[in-house]
């Protein structure tokens, strides 16, 4: 009998629910941080960063139509398919420079935590935001090394 080498399975995510800790690292629930902004009941993120995080939380929760929502129209793919064997595991804001309420245009970078497969990576990004109707919206990015 052969033994054959298997890799340990990373065991699935607890599903993440408005009371469960936002996956965007803020100190507060799903439901009340980046959760509004997906549902619509929040409004629009009020600053580039906030969007960033609920961008990564709609990575995390694989809410494709708020990812293409919140994505310009100039440089929106036509669809999304987000990749199943892929788990978001931590978000860090490095560096955010305008994208306020003061502002039409931001950067975000960020490093984002992931396991695929069973490997450990990180995607570490310097993210371009800018106003579309009066709303914050993810236009490109730069991929950087950590």
């Amino acid at each position: 009998m052969s033994r054959r080498k298997t890799r340990p399975r990373t065991p699935a995510p607890a599903p993440v629910t408005a009371g469960s800790p936002c996956p965007c690292g803020l100190d507060a629930a799903y439901g009340a941080c980046c959760g509004r902004f997906h549902s619509g009941t929040g409004g629009t993120a009020p600053t580039a960063e906030l969007l960033m995080r609920s961008r990564y939380s709609a990575f995390v929760v694989r809410d494709t139509a708020y990812l293409l929502r919140t994505w310009a129209p100039g440089t929106r793919p036509g669809t999304l398919d987000l990749d199943p064997a892929m788990r978001w595991t931590g978000l860090e804001i490095r560096e955010t420079t305008e994208g306020t309420a003061f502002h039409q245009r931001g950067t975000v970078t960020f490093l984002a935590r992931y396991v695929h497969g069973g490997e450990p990576g990180s995607l570490y990004e310097r993210s371009r935001f800018t106003r579309h109707d009066g709303a914050w919206v993810y236009v490109d990015g730069d991929f950087l090394d950590d």
